[in-house]
């Protein structure tokens, strides 16, 4: 039987602190512990303990091409076309505001349901679906 292990998301930055914060605004999460100002490393948690532990190292290089692994942020689960797109966009507001980027809104066809393709404050792509 394969044992059932706890993720951690890892992500390679400048500006560890500026990064965790954007995102335990955009996931709910909170700073994890030890991780107060702008050091080579900071983290977010879930305070529930249900999602995965976010980690942000520094690096001293710059993010040159576009991710292999992303996040996608459940912002819509359950809902379908129109009521779902609504809820995307005023999500992708929200995340705007806090310093995301939106780069492309997908809306619904024939096989898939809307999502819209984000980066966030150092230019790490994720989505909101």
């Amino acid at each position: 039987m394969t044992t059932v292990r706890q993720i951690q998301i890892t992500f390679d930055c400048a500006a560890p602190g500026r990064v965790a914060r954007f995102w335990c605004e955009v996931l709910g999460y909170v700073p994890g512990p030890g991780t107060e100002g702008e050091t080579a490393w900071s983290a977010c948690v879930d305070p529930t303990g249900a999602g995965p532990r976010f980690y942000f190292q520094r690096v001293p290089e710059g993010k040159v091409a576009k991710n292999r692994v992303h996040v996608d942020v459940r912002a819509g689960t359950g809902l379908v076309g129109a009521e779902r797109l609504a809820v995307l966009l005023g999500e992708r507001d929200r995340l705007v505001a806090l310093g995301a980027t939106c780069l492309q809104v997908l809306e619904a066809d024939e096989e898939n349901e809307s999502c819209i393709v984000m980066q966030d404050v150092e230019g790490n792509e994720f989505c909101l679906d």
